[in-house]
């Protein structure tokens, strides 16, 4: 079996000592199409020493739908145990999370967020997927309308795809786990709600 294959059949990584190691990682991977993306994904950081890592998770992050024409919601919140709320990315001040980040970590900023997610919530999908190359290999890039910011998807197994998220004109990327999810169980009587 070759190392690609060894790796794949670990349980997927929490974390990397640099961001050197998990980009090795990600270039032993194969490509993933973009059809296979669509649904419901559930995500986690992978620490690599990013300003990001951890954020996502104290804001509560969930993580991505990809819808069947190919359109995503880039960021899902988990707003209650039954709700989803999609968050535009274009909202939010890049450049100030990225210095901000460890704010981003605390309870204050969790607070915070609970109650900015009606300001920041997306009116339609965020971005749209299709193949494109990096690093050697063309995979699915979710391609984000109005940010400088695409993620490349690389294939773990058949339910999880790791992602890298590269922002224009700054070198460090930032990895995140994505899990093939069902949707969270509606109340009795209800419809899920994601908005």
């Amino acid at each position: 079996m070759n190392e690609a294959g060894d790796m794949r059949s670990q349980p997927p990584p929490t974390a990397f000592a640099s961001q050197n190691e998990a980009l090795r990682f990600f270039d032993e991977l194969q490509p993933v199409m973009p059809d296979e993306m669509i649904g419901l994904w559930q995500g986690h950081g992978i620490a690599t020493g990013h300003p990001l890592d951890g954020v996502l998770e104290n804001l509560g992050w969930y993580g991505k739908r990809v819808h069947p024409g190919l359109r995503a919601d880039a960021l899902l919140f988990q707003a209650g145990p039954r709700r989803l709320v999609a968050i535009d990315p274009a909202r939010i001040p890049l450049g100030l999370a990225l210095r901000l980040s460890r704010l981003g970590r605390t309870r204050i900023a969790r607070n915070w967020f609970t109650y900015l997610q009606k300001v920041l919530r997306a009116s339609a999908p965020v971005a749209s997927l299709q193949p494109l190359s990096f690093r050697g290999k063309t995979s699915t890039a979710m391609i984000y309308d109005r940010q400088p910011i695409i993620d490349h998807f690389r294939r773990i197994d058949d339910h999880t795809v790791i992602g890298a998220m590269v922002v224009e004109g700054d070198e460090r990327v930032f990895f995140f786990l994505l899990r093939q999810a069902s949707p969270p169980p509606a109340r009795a009587g209800s419809r899920q709600t994601v908005s």
